[in-house]
Formats: structure tokens, sequence, C-alpha cells
């Protein structure tokens, strides 16, 4: 937006212009964040839970903030003295910043690939990212940046001479995903799983696939919409004005050989050769669903996958000391459980780990079922081959109740990082997982600390 106009800023975000800037241009960036309102930034105050960001507007104008963006009350404080930057002003900011991402988004003319799913959307973005670069100037949503605020500042975000925009989508209930389809207008959506996620809000699974198929719902014809093979629940949302392409066994973009780091892929009957950074099948299966979105933008993957995972979605760390940690502490379901304790089991048996380490916490907002879902992961953990569980907190406690093995169960994160660097040993693989709210990135962190220390 730097060569646009105070004025077309403001009619681009529905707003209202009290003050323009005395030089010409547009800002470098947007940021909701009135530390980082400094020289070339647009600042958007937002009203918070805890406070409202637009008091912060006048102090963003004295730093040298190219503008601000608040509502009409904060705007007209900020106008008494704007210190020589833009001031605008909209009855609803967040809306106002919505509006001015889609209608840069309609400015870049790049191709937009939307990504969500119950478990997997942030590794097949991650991966999607890795297949274009160096074949697309492709930018990717960076992480929790997936709602309805960090999705337009990620948009707003891109370079002007970006070619795609590969952006994750977060939901917790109905009408979320088609709320951020509408902001980013996709031209590709990918839906990557469906599965228990959500259940205390949406009640049902079938609920969940209806909120995740928001996303083939905002498609517009024509369009390409990235599916699991077989997913059954997604069937009353496919719609025949789109290009469907499923992905898995016996879908439209399929495995068909693995031997160690190097993949064969069958893409709608186009040969793919891949070398792979990773073994386990999650991110297999991830895989294929990035491949067809990537091909649907025009691009045929080859050579070398430079995979870097986001932080806390399972990369695999070797500590001094010889434990190695799978960092899967960033969120948990039954789905993603299920699949990392199979990448625990597979990971122990290729690298020959002298125990199974599963410390495994709460998977939050199930509903009533929650209970269930947490006893099911016992037998999970058994088929693992899990030597030694720790859980962590009320509802993973359940997980010990049909687990055979040595278990210890613990009350939170804090006591857990207590506990479990004194029941490690050198050669342990230990899987650390569970959902947001337990906070376990707390045990990751101790563990690497003490071993650094050590």
């Amino acid at each position: 937006m730097k060569r646009w106009t105070a004025q077309q800023v403001a009619a681009a975000a529905g707003a209202s212009l009290i003050a323009a800037p005395p030089q010409p241009g547009g800002p470098e960036l947007v940021t909701i964040d009135s530390r980082e309102a400094g020289p070339g930034a647009l600042f958007v105050g937002l009203a918070g839970q805890t406070h409202d960001g637009g008091r912060f507007a006048p102090a963003a104008l004295q730093n040298g903030a190219w503008g601000t963006l608040t509502t009409p009350e904060h705007a007209d404080l900020a106008a008494r003295d704007p210190g020589g930057g833009a001031v605008l002003a909209a009855r609803n900011p967040l809306a106002a910043l919505q509006l001015l991402a889609t209608a840069w988004r309609r400015q870049l003319n790049a191709d937009v690939i939307g990504v969500t799913g119950s478990t997997g959307k942030t590794s097949t973005k991650d991966l999607l990212s890795a297949l274009l670069a160096g074949r697309r100037h492709a930018v990717a949503s960076r992480a929790n940046f997936n709602t309805e605020i960090g999705l337009p500042l990620e948009i707003l975000a891109a370079p002007a001479d970006t070619d795609v925009i590969v952006l994750e989508m977060a939901m917790r209930g109905i009408g979320q995903i088609a709320e951020l389809a509408a902001i980013a207008e996709p031209d590709v959506g990918v839906i990557v799983s469906v599965g228990p996620v959500h259940l205390e809000l949406l009640g049902t699974v079938q609920r969940v696939a209806a909120a995740k198929a928001e996303l083939i719902e905002g498609l517009a014809p024509g369009s390409a919409a990235i599916v699991p093979a077989g997913e059954r629940l997604l069937d009353p949302h496919l719609r025949d004005d789109l290009e469907t392409v499923t992905f898995g066994p016996a879908g439209d973009v399929r495995m068909i050989s693995e031997q160690d780091r190097r993949v064969v892929i069958d893409a709608r009957g186009e040969r793919i050769e891949l070398e792979v950074p990773f073994a386990q099948a999650h991110l297999r299966t991830d895989l294929l669903a990035a491949v067809a979105a990537a091909q649907a933008v025009g691009v045929t993957p080859a050579g070398t996958v430079e995979l870097k995972l986001t932080p806390g979605r399972g990369e695999s760390v070797t500590l001094p000391g010889g434990v190695t940690i799978i960092d899967g502490c960033y969120n948990a379901n039954p789905m993603s459980m299920r699949a990392a304790l199979s990448d625990l089991a597979d990971t122990a048996a290729r690298t020959g780990a002298a125990r199974r380490v599963a410390v495994l916490g709460d998977m939050l907002e199930l509903g009533p079922d929650g209970r269930g879902y947490h006893a099911a992961l016992g037998g999970q953990a058994n088929d693992a081959g899990v030597d030694l569980l720790v859980t962590v907190g009320p509802l993973a406690a359940a997980i010990g109740d049909s687990f055979d093995g040595e278990a210890v169960a613990v009350a939170d994160a804090q006591e857990a990082a207590a506990v479990v660097p004194e029941l490690l040993a050198e050669g342990d693989l230990v899987l650390v997982k569970g959902s947001l709210g337990v906070g376990l990135k707390l045990v990751c962190d101790t563990l690497a600390a003490e071993a650094r220390a050590a």
C-alpha cells in the first residue's frame, strides 16, 4: 500500500479521513500493536478484553506512525495533535481492517490458498510454503495469525510482488471460516481433515465438518477444493461448480512409492518425485494435500522439500545428554494424539530409542465425551509401545486407566516440568503433547534448559 494515497486507504477501509499526512504515499505496514507503530506504520486500534487499543493512537502518531485507524472518539483526540500523521476513523476498526485486507488482496491479484482442518492445517501450510519456494513469490501466514484479526494482518503484510498467499484458517464455531473466506477470497480451499475438535461449542463431528466446509462454500465458481479422499462428512458440502481434487489412498493425488526419504506421488496422472526430510505418516498425508494445492496454482513440485515446521507441531530435537523430544505441545485433539503416538512408535523403531516416553496433557473443548476420548488414548499408547506415560491434568489422568505400563499422573504443567526431568535417561525418546491451554511448552523448555546446564 506504499503507493496508495491516504484517501485510497480510507476508502478501501470504509473509513473517514480526519487528517491527511503531509507527505504523499501510503503505509508500509499495518499493525495492531502500538509498540510496532513507528515510521511507515498504520496503527489500527482495536478494542480488546482488557483495554481499548484506540487509546494509544496519539502515542503512535507521536512516535512517527504513518497514521492511525480508530473509532471516531479516539480519532478526534488523535487529530488534535496528529504529529504529521494520517487519522482515519471507523465505527468498527476491526471491520475496517478486514475491508482493507480484502482491498489489498485484490490489488495484489495473487493466487490465495486457504488451509483449514481439524488437524494438520499448520503442517500442510508449512509444506505448501516449502513446495512453492523458488517457484512462485509466495508468502504464508505465521503461527496464530489465522483468525479474524490475524488473517487480515497477514494479507496486509504481503509485499506488492507477491503472487501466492497461503493462509491458515482456524475456527472454534459456526460462521468463523465463512468470515475468513469472505476476507481472503481464496482461489483454492484445502480441508486437510475432519475430526472431533471444539465439540463443546459444535456438539457433533458433523457440525465440525459443516464449519470446515464453509471454506468450500466461500469459493468462487471454478475454484479448486482440495479434500481428503473418502471423507463422507464433506460429501454434502461439495459443489458441482468447483474443481474438487481428493488426496490420500485412492485419491486424485496419492502416494505410489515410498523408499527412505524418496517419495513418488501420482498427482492426477502426473508423476512427482520428491526428497522429504520426514518419515511421519501424517506428514506424508499432509504432503499430498500440499502437492494438490500447489498443482492447483500451476506449480509442479520437484526435488528436495526444505520443510521448516512451525514450533510445537511435532519437530524432533535431540538435547545434550542424549534425550530426544518430539515437541507437539502447541495443541492436541484425538486425531493428532493418535498420529503423534504412531510417530513416536515409528521414530523409536527407526532410531533404536532406549525407551518410549509419552507426556500427554488434557485435550480441551471435547464436550461431555471428553473423558472417553482421553481413556481411548491409553490403548493407543499401549499399541505404540510406550514404556512410560506421564499424564498432565485432570482429563488426561483417564489415559492411565487403560494403559498397561508405568504411569505417573501430575496436576499441571508446572508439576510436570519438575517431575519429568527426573524420570528420563539417556537415549529416551519423549513425546510432549497436549492442548495449548495446558502449557506443556514449559516442559519442553525445562528439559532443554536443564540439558544445556548439565
